[in-house]
């Protein structure tokens, strides 16, 4: 049986740990999952880190937003790089586009180099590019270790056929790996193996995501503390039965 990638996304130890329990291969940790993922505190890693055998990716992505980033933002993030790698990050997850929608190479570079040798993966940036084979071969010529993409559309399946172009391409450079994101789920992983068995994507990235009722018991639904539409009462966490359902499907059809 060929190796498989089940990457899952968290931004807590509970869901950290129902991941690992899961079957999850390895995890990117980031912090506020529900508006795509910011960088984690340092203390969340090193829990993480205590409580978890599996190599952990950090998210580094200073805000919600669009990845065009000022120049303060992109030494915050080169400090948050250095923090990372000095409490052992086992890689990172960055990211930074110009306003042509073409990745930004020099603040790529620049933080790769605080990386200090980890390996890198280009964060879903790479989705809202202008042209998705240029910024391939703009992260090859980086040194990009993979790249997490939906294929440039709202989830992976649709986004299937750009998938299908990235994988062949990725397949003949051996450089960056593709990891499928966007939507992934168990049923998900078995559609994409089953309809393109000649690129035999292998590599997933989900978060197995489950919503919780709160257990509070006095509400006050007059206050909203964050983004309208999103519930003070609704906890996100990842679901270690949808976790395990993804890990045997790629068991299944990874020969």
């Amino acid at each position: 049986m060929k190796d498989f990638v089940l990457e899952v996304c968290v931004d807590s130890i509970e869901s950290a740990i129902a991941a690992w329990k899961g079957g999850a291969i390895r995890l990117e940790l980031c912090s506020d999952l529900i508006v795509g993922g910011i960088t984690p505190s340092i203390e969340l890693f090193r829990m993480v880190k205590e409580e978890v055998p599996l190599p952990v990716h950090v998210l580094i992505r200073p805000r919600f937003g669009d990845f065009l980033y000022t120049d303060w933002e992109y030494n915050l993030m080169c400090r948050q790089i250095r923090s990372f790698v000095n409490a052992g990050a086992d890689a990172l997850v960055i990211g930074s586009l110009k306003t042509d929608g073409t990745l930004h190479g020099e603040q790529m570079e620049g933080m790769m180099e605080h990386a200090a040798g980890r390996k890198i993966t280009l964060h879903r940036a790479f989705d809202v590019t202008r042209d998705a084979i240029e910024a391939f071969e703009t992260a090859r010529s980086l040194g990009v270790d993979t790249i997490l993409t939906s294929g440039q559309e709202k989830d992976c399946y649709t986004g299937k056929e750009c998938l299908r172009k990235l994988l062949q391409i990725s397949k003949e450079t051996r450089q960056p790996d593709i990891l499928i994101g966007g939507g992934v789920n168990a049923e998900v992983i078995s559609k994409l193996c089953t309809e393109m068995p000649a690129e035999c994507p292998k590599s997933f990235h989900m978060s197995g995501k489950e919503v919780l009722p709160s257990n509070m018991e006095y509400r006050n639904s007059k206050v909203s503390m964050g983004l309208p539409g999103i519930s003070e009462f609704e906890i996100y966490r990842t679901s270690e039965c949808a976790v395990r359902a993804a890990a045997e499907v790629l068991r299944q059809n990874i020969f």
